[in-house]
């Protein structure tokens, strides 16, 4: 019910920030609190996007996963007179810990609080304000599951390496104010942007001799600014600062790995487009916006590499997820109109593909609370199941043959990761096609071999994954308790006496009656056709893309 009303609220919220749209788009923008935050219609757009992707992500905690479908009570007329009430049953009504912690949703909308805010700020302040707010929900929302060794011990080492993270935040925006005497963003803008006027002054009244002094050295700048987005860069796992996300992302449970993997990086991707366009001047052949280049270079080649050795699945998507964000910081360090465009679009796809990743590995891991494991070699290696009950699914060897469990999910999953690989027309490939074209219409041409290398090895394990899946049998039998014992549901009806229950029918199901339940097999369709059928309806997508790319550019 908590999970039920965050989406609500979640969704109120969205219209409300459609509805403000006309007033930042009839001028430059709105300034709150003295200047702490900017709200434009470029922040408005990007507020609407991660509020959505939220509520979609709420939704697996907000309804429960399995249901009783029974043909013959399924008419319209059977469901309005007659009320269900299923006796209990281990199988048809269990729920793992999620649906337990009432907690989940307050937190996951204080780190929503804490990526709005840091997507509208304008103050060195507000900018640890709130990638702290965003950081500490996460560290929470990571050690939520208690009883869970695995999921508290991956927390600490979250909350350790954020900490070290938000202390070169801090270092890089203190070196800033210090250089600059404000901690405004639009007064360092401007600073930047004046770095190369030089003032001549004449040391010796007898002679022509003529010295000149800038006017600010930017090379403090450019120092400052590294520092503080090296902390960025830890917080979004990209390389070489990507160390912790593979352990992080494998230990937590799987519905808490799809918020951090996906929210906390949405908010720090915004700020970065905008960091970096008012910060793009310089005097010297090297800016500061070149460390997005070189993590970029680094993410493309370790997330491509190291993941063709993973056999535990969650750290196979982190190391995707490092390889994506490469194309990502590829985008922003060129910083033109073509590549902020697909920069933007990128960011859209990464979100949408990975939500459906993350999704059908919650419901094949729901789907398989139905089945028993049978692979006798594997019975004496209980370690490698670290948190079995919030995290069924671990490993790539689990899903091996699931085609032949629940082939609608399967195909899903698979064109899920043939949009990972980019495959056309799927959405992955004309994302990465934009941002290979604005790499090489700008002369990047190494980093565009580097990218195309790299993703060809990376669709490696990708298709690996879909050969498991389709090519091989599964080792899986139906769950002996329930053969023995199936459920059954009374079918009560009213009679003439007022609230005078009466059993009419007693009905038994089989387990194949018990199936993902309507919530999420409609969040899974529906992402699921937003990747296939984007080549159908690419000029509304395309046309949001050019519309948040102008306000950005308008100056």
């Amino acid at each position: 019910m908590y999970s039920r009303i965050a989406i609500v609220g979640l969704f109120g919220s969205s219209v409300l920030t459609y509805n403000n749209l006309h007033v930042t788009c009839l001028s430059n923008g709105v300034g709150l609190y003295g200047g702490l935050f900017n709200i434009s219609a470029f922040t408005q757009g990007f507020n609407m996007f991660i509020l959505i992707i939220a509520s979609g992500i709420l939704v697996l905690t907000a309804f429960l996963p399995r249901k009783v479908s029974i043909e013959e009570l399924s008419s319209p007329f059977s469901i309005i007179t007659n009320k269900l009430y299923y006796d209990k049953n281990t199988i048809s009504n269990r729920t793992d810990e999620s649906f337990r912690i009432i907690e989940y949703a307050l937190v996951t909308l204080f780190v929503l609080c804490g990526s709005v805010f840091l997507m509208s700020t304008g103050d060195l302040i507000s900018i640890f304000l709130a990638i702290e707010l965003q950081s500490y929900g996460l560290y929470i929302l990571c050690s939520l599951y208690r009883d869970s060794e695995s999921s508290t011990g991956s927390a600490l080492t979250y909350f350790l390496l954020g900490g070290l993270s938000s202390c070169f935040i801090l270092l890089g925006s203190g070196l800033l104010y210090a250089n600059s005497g404000t901690t405004a963003l639009d007064n360092i803008y401007i600073i930047t942007s004046i770095s190369d006027v030089q003032i001549k002054i004449v040391e010796n009244s007898s002679s022509n001799y003529l010295s000149s002094l800038y006017l600010y050295q930017a090379y403090f700048y450019h120092i400052s600014l590294i520092i503080m987005v090296v902390g960025f860069l830890f917080k979004i796992s990209a390389a070489p600062f990507h160390f912790w996300s593979p352990d992080v992302y494998d230990g937590i449970p799987t519905i808490v790995t799809t918020f951090v993997a996906i929210i906390g990086k949405i908010s720090i991707f915004a700020f970065f487009l905008e960091l970096v366009y008012y910060t793009e001047y310089s005097f010297f052949d090297f800016s500061w916006s070149s460390i997005f280049l070189f993590s970029s270079l680094f993410s493309l080649i370790i997330g491509s590499v190291l993941g063709l050795s993973q056999f535990r699945i969650k750290r196979l998507f982190a190391y995707s997820t490092i390889s994506h964000v490469g194309f990502i910081l590829l985008a922003l360090s060129i910083n033109t109109t073509e590549s902020i465009s697909a920069y933007i679009f990128y960011i859209l796809q990464y979100t949408l593909s990975n939500l459906n990743a993350f999704i059908l590995l919650v419901t094949i891991g729901y789907t398989f609370y139905l089945y028993v494991y049978t692979k006798e070699e594997n019975k004496d290696k209980q370690d490698i199941f670290i948190d079995k009950t919030n995290s069924p699914i671990q490993l790539v060897s689990q899903i091996k043959g699931y085609f032949y469990i629940n082939p609608y999910i399967s195909i899903s999953l698979c064109i899920t990761l043939f949009s990972f690989v980019g495959i056309p027309p799927l959405i992955g490939f004309f994302a990465k096609q934009m941002v290979l074209s604005a790499a090489l219409d700008s002369g990047y041409v190494f980093m565009s071999l580097v990218a195309i290398i790299t993703s060809v090895i990376g669709a490696v394990y990708y298709l690996n994954l879909i050969k498991q899946i389709f090519f091989f049998n599964h080792d899986y039998s139906t769950n002996p308790a329930i053969i023995k014992d199936n459920g059954y549901i009374h079918l009560t009806g009213y009679t003439s006496s007022r609230y005078n229950k009466k059993n009419i029918k007693k009905i038994t199901f089989s387990p194949e009656s018990i199936k993902i339940s309507g919530s999420l097999s409609s969040i899974i369709s529906i992402l699921t056709l937003l990747l296939l059928l984007f080549i159908n309806m690419p000029s509304e997508w395309f046309n949001i893309v050019s519309i948040l790319t102008l306000t950005i550019f308008k100056a």
